[in-house]
């Protein structure tokens, strides 16, 4: 399913106020746009800030040599 980049936070938002779990709200907010600032936000409130910034640097380091880091791990 395809959210918009400024949808999708307050969709997630209204899914774990209705009872969603936190890993299945977190694979939702992964699956969409990856470099997004909401999710992002939304992101480092669920994991923290350390995890957030690696997982941006992974991302980042990806996307600038064309790896798909998904297929490694």
């Amino acid at each position: 399913m395809y959210f918009a980049t400024l949808t999708e936070v307050p969709i997630v938002q209204g899914l774990l106020a209705a009872g969603m779990g936190k890993g299945p709200a977190l694979a939702l907010l992964l699956a969409g746009p990856s470099l997004s600032l909401p999710s992002m936000l939304v992101i480092r409130g669920v994991i923290g800030t350390q995890k957030t910034l690696v997982y941006v640097s992974w991302l980042l380091f990806g996307h600038s040599y064309r790896i798909d880091l998904w297929k490694y791990g």
